[in-house]
């Protein structure tokens, strides 16, 4: 899939001066439906990215607001969050073609302060130097992505979980 050129500053206001946006996906109250959840238990939940840079690009979060990776989760909620971050990339790759699974906690405390991890498929004979950080940077573009394309795809990855 071709990249479509992204609104990094348009982007850094919102994510900078509204709310926590994975608080409002756990509340419902998110204004957008391209998060589709595809997992979720008492404590965690999994979604589709909003500005996807690889399909499948999938973000898993506790559902309590926790900023900090080690030091805001003992090791048994931790232990779980990674449970989930396994079973949903299991998923993803086992419906999207993925020569290799990046996983990766970003955010800053300036924005996105919620913990999250990224899952994202790296497909197979992208050329190594659009590999890495370059595959995960929306600077260099993000994929055309339509509610249509998230709830096929939601559909895939929760089929996949359910046959595993």
């Amino acid at each position: 899939m071709q990249r479509i050129p992204f609104d990094l500053d348009g982007y850094e206001r919102r994510v900078r001066s509204g709310g926590c946006f994975i608080c409002a996906i756990v509340a419902g109250t998110h204004d957008s439906e391209l998060e589709q959840i595809v997992d979720q238990d008492e404590e965690n939940v999994a979604f589709l990215c909003r500005y996807p840079t690889l399909l499948g690009h999938t973000l898993v979060a506790p559902k309590q607001h926790r900023e900090h990776v080690v030091a805001d989760l003992d090791e048994q909620q931790f232990g779980r969050l990674m449970a989930m971050v396994h079973r949903v990339g299991a998923a993803v790759s086992a419906v999207l073609p993925t020569e290799r699974l990046y996983l990766a906690s970003l955010g800053s405390q300036q924005g996105n302060a919620h913990q999250h991890w990224h899952i994202a498929p790296l497909p197979p004979n992208v050329p190594y130097r659009e590999q890495q950080f370059h595959a995960l940077m929306a600077e260099n573009g993000v994929l055309p992505w339509t509610l249509a394309d998230a709830h096929d795809l939601a559909d895939r990855v929760r089929s996949a979980m359910r046959s595993s």
